[in-house]
């Protein structure tokens, strides 16, 4: 009886163990996130806030005005970990889209979109250098080619 039962108490404790709370852990594509908030049906879409921008510049870090962080992607949750915004969570709505978590840990208004081409004017980008501006301008990114 023990032959059997020591394998599957060993089994099931390493299944534990790969586990992870809120999912696999993943990493956002290099580009700009331009935060906003929703408008109404009476006049602009959104209202741009770009004291909330930031820039994702490769698998674990982000740069924004104030200087540069770390970030944690698990599942769908995003935590920026170290920086200027240390702290802030994010939901991932879909590759492109995020959107800032409230203090009571559900989505706010404030909304984080990609910024791709059919965002955002081509001649930002006419000169991208560094991995910073590539991020930027959305080099290397299969939605612009």
């Amino acid at each position: 009886m023990l032959k059997i039962a020591l394998p599957a108490t060993l089994i099931a404790l390493s299944a534990a163990a790969l586990a992870v709370p809120g999912g696999p852990i993943g990493s956002l594509q290099p580009a700009a996130y331009l935060c906003e908030l929703p408008g109404d049906a009476t006049g602009a879409a959104g209202y741009r806030v770009p004291s909330e921008d930031f820039t994702i510049i490769n698998a674990n870090t982000y740069n924004t005005a104030s200087g540069r962080g770390t970030y944690l992607l698990t599942g769908d949750d995003l935590v920026l970990t170290s920086g200027p915004k240390r702290g802030q969570k994010f939901h991932r709505i879909s590759a492109n889209f995020l959107r800032k978590l409230g203090p009571d840990g559900k989505d706010s208004d404030l909304r984080c979109v990609r910024r791709v081409i059919n965002n955002f004017p081509a001649k930002d980008c006419s000169t991208a250098a560094g991995s910073e501006q590539a991020a930027r301008c959305g080099v290397n990114d299969p939605v612009r080619g």
